[in-house]
């Protein structure tokens, strides 16, 4: 055979055979939305057929007795009935009579007592600082210069236990630091001991050591271990179970300078633990 004879065969061969279909977008679009129909049943046949058998509890037993399915993990059981440890707490009754929305006093004798709290650290600031005020309208996330916070934390054998927070920024020229007194209401569950007691200062440890006031021992953390928000603070617990604690720090965290060095020594610092002013009941 020669080039031209193979030439015609091949020709014949190719007439001899069926065409395949041509290409079409619209074809293979309406191809795939079908096989994607197809899919979305399967699944919910299989979503609700799972459905029911968790209505009628059938699912593990009546599969694995089927010789068909097992599950591999337990399946979700009924839902427990509420805990009553998962009921919203009783706030303390504000001024008005009613419960507070949250733990925070924001009028009425307790907000009151944190208020006249701020005074008092403010009127002990040493002299060469001072405390600055803030403007009627601060920036947008600017920290106050001075704040002050009561706040309920327990009721014990029916008795309420408060805490009171103040603080203020000191200021020394350019240069900024932080005081700080946090009292706990009589009823409280912190230790007696001196530096057990100045440890549990916002569940922070550092180097203690006991202070001596007259006769009484104050612990004094006169080192922080890790924890940078404060250097130094006392503690002392009144013999009726108030706590009280003085903080100091040289800087307020916000990038400004700070303090060349503290305002107080840590004998201060002891003595203010014990001032009566500091001690609310």
């Amino acid at each position: 055979m020669n080039g031209e004879e193979l030439r015609e065969a091949l020709r014949a061969e190719m007439a001899a055979t069926a065409r395949p279909p041509s290409l079409s977008v619209d074809t293979a679009l309406r191809t795939g939305r079908r096989a994607r129909v197809r899919r979305r049943a399967v699944w919910a046949g299989a979503g609700v057929t799972a459905a029911l058998l968790a209505v009628t509890g059938v699912g593990a037993v009546g599969a694995a007795g089927s010789g068909g399915f097992t599950p591999a993990a337990p399946g979700v059981g009924p839902v427990p009935p509420p805990s009553v440890h998962d009921t919203k707490p009783v706030w303390p009754t504000g001024p008005d009579g009613q419960p507070q929305e949250d733990r925070t006093a924001r009028a009425g004798t307790r907000y009151d007592r944190a208020a006249r709290l701020l005074d008092d650290l403010v009127a002990v600031v040493p002299a060469g600082y001072t405390v600055p005020s803030d403007p009627a309208n601060p920036p947008a996330g600017q920290p106050p210069s001075r704040d002050h916070q009561a706040q309920f934390d327990d009721r014990v054998d029916g008795v309420e236990v408060w805490s009171y927070t103040s603080s203020a920024t000191v200021r020394q020229g350019q240069r900024t630091g932080r005081l700080l007194v946090e009292v706990h209401s009589a009823g409280n569950r912190l230790p007696a001991e001196p530096c057990p007691l100045a440890r549990q200062f916002w569940v922070t440890a550092g180097a203690c050591e006991v202070v001596n006031v007259g006769t009484t021992r104050i612990g004094v953390v006169v080192r922080a271990a890790a924890d940078d928000r404060f250097d130094q603070w006392a503690a002392y617990q009144h013999p009726d179970g108030t706590v009280v604690f003085v903080a100091q720090s040289r800087r307020l965290g916000d990038g400004q300078p700070e303090l060349a060095a503290l305002p107080f020594t840590p004998e201060r610092l002891a003595v203010l633990a014990t001032d009566s002013r500091f001690h609310l009941r």
